[in-house]
């Protein structure tokens, strides 16, 4: 049988993470408790940020993009993982299946950029205080975002073309809860070694690099924080870069744990749940640990609520 075979294949099983049916009604009311804390924290964000002029700086700027990014990467998973929880059959088209992986590997590498510009623009405020303004100009942020969601595309592109060239005969059974890329290469009924390497050479450019200019930012910041005199000015950016360290640590390594590793013919449980953090848990977490907690942040949603009640 050729290649051109996988074409007959129209739609694929999600085993999703439980198949026992208690289990399921369980988990469809957390992820849906999840998933409206995303909606509702994230929308929040990008409100309180629009309206706001004092929240009209870079880091709040690029707190906004992180917000919106967070938006579309859950849409793009839990709806459809929520409708599953609910069915006997949980199925998804050929088409469908290609569409929510090409849009979450947008959405996650696009991630994964804009979290080390936002540690670059902490190290420029923190190291680099008396050139800030200067450095992060409004066209600069722009570039930056634009560059970040640029490289979330183009990872996507080359990730998913190399994925769905593959020949995909049967079976159709994939063990997960969404289509990504090292779950749908164990169905592949072909060598997969090539598609892998490039995946992985994806990951290095879009996961190692990022994380190296994270780590190189905070080793700077922490520097400085140490050489700093005053004790409130190091509790001041220690809270500020704490939260943002959190979402980095839970995000970078889940998502590094899936990518960068060899592929296995079998996806065990623990590799579900760990895909959870970053495809789920962590677009919840950011606007509460690393928004909602800011004194600028709770400022602006007073003054809103006030606006409101009048």
């Amino acid at each position: 049988m050729g290649k051109e075979n996988y074409t007959y294949l129209t739609e694929f099983i999600l085993l999703g993470l439980s198949s026992d049916h208690q289990t399921q009604i369980l988990l469809f009311v957390v992820f849906l408790i999840i998933y409206l804390l995303t909606v509702f924290g994230n929308l929040l964000i990008i409100l309180l940020i629009h309206v706001d002029s004092r929240l009209h700086t870079p880091m709040y700027f690029f707190l906004k993009n992180l917000s919106l990014n967070d938006l579309c990467f859950s849409t793009t998973i839990v709806p459809k993982m929520l409708v599953h929880f609910l069915v006997v059959r949980k199925t998804i088209s050929f088409a469908g299946c290609s569409m929510q992986m090409f849009f979450f590997l947008i959405m996650g590498c696009t991630e994964s950029s804009l979290l080390a510009v936002m540690s670059y623009d902490r190290y420029i405020a923190v190291c680099k205080p008396l050139h800030y303004s200067t450095i992060m100009t409004h066209r600069v942020c722009v570039l930056l975002v634009v560059g970040s969601w640029a490289s979330g595309i183009f990872v996507s592109v080359v990730d998913t073309t190399f994925t769905l060239c593959l020949s995909y005969q049967g079976p159709n059974l994939i063990n997960h809860y969404f289509c990504e890329p090292p779950a749908l290469l164990k169905l592949a009924s072909e060598e997969t070694y090539t598609a892998e390497m490039v995946i992985f050479a994806m990951g290095v450019v879009i996961l190692l690099g990022p994380v190296s200019l994270i780590l190189f930012s905070y080793w700077n910041i922490i520097y400085t924080v140490v050489q700093m005199q005053s004790g409130e000015g190091r509790l001041k950016v220690f809270s500020t870069c704490s939260s943002h360290f959190i979402v980095v640590i839970f995000f970078y390594g889940s998502t590094i744990f899936t990518y960068m590793q060899p592929n296995s013919k079998k996806m065990n449980e623990g590799d579900k749940v760990i895909s959870v953090f970053y495809s789920v848990v962590t677009s919840m977490m950011n606007p509460f640990i690393y928004s909602l907690r800011n004194k600028d942040v709770k400022e602006a949603l007073r003054k809103v609520l006030k606006r409101e009640l009048r």
